[in-house]
């Protein structure tokens, strides 16, 4: 048997779990330190941060200021932010660390698996061969990179996105265009 060492994560798994009463993304943009918070953009209606438990390097979440439980629940301006910034979010992760693809949308209610009341979206990239038996067998994930070196990668190439000089938008380098003769 082959073991698993990842000394780094005790640190993290005894660390104290702050309660946050169902108010955490609320409570997350006010304290005052967004490395702290891992908190990598803001706009005036949303911000996108990343996960402290993600399933994925790189999971973010963009989170509107206001706290609703429905996409309905939010006004027309707060719906356009909050996907602008999931592009922006997809556009940092594209530049930072190059997936493969994404899993992109929202998970409302409990029995679809939303632990927080507060409406966010997760933006979780993937890479072929991702998916392992660690998860499926072990309940366990493997994550390569601790939270605030990913963070550290995703800040650095934010300002690039933000100026329009990461990828062009649309495709993903790796992706086959089809062409008419092909589909």
């Amino acid at each position: 048997m082959q073991q698993l060492h990842a000394y780094w994560r005790m640190t993290y798994i005894e660390a104290p779990k702050p309660s946050h009463n169902g108010r955490l993304f609320t409570e997350l943009p006010n304290q005052g330190d967004d490395r702290a918070a891992l908190i990598l953009h803001r706009t005036r209606l949303s911000y996108l941060v990343l996960n402290r438990f993600p399933y994925n390097p790189g999971h973010l979440l963009a989170v509107p200021f206001r706290a609703v439980a429905e996409p309905g629940d939010l006004e027309p301006a707060e719906r356009a932010d909050l996907m602008e910034i999931i592009v922006v979010g997809q556009q940092v992760l594209r530049a930072a660390v190059n997936p493969d693809g994404f899993n992109i949308g929202f998970n409302l209610g409990s029995a679809a698996g939303g632990s927080i009341a507060h409406l966010h979206a997760h933006i979780v990239p993937r890479w072929t061969g991702d998916t392992n038996f660690m998860p499926v067998i072990g309940e366990t994930r493997v994550l390569p990179q601790a939270l605030e070196s990913t963070y550290d990668r995703l800040v650095a190439a934010l300002p690039g996105v933000l100026a329009g000089k990461s990828r062009p938008r649309g495709r993903h380098p790796k992706s086959k265009r089809l062409d008419r003769k092909t589909r």
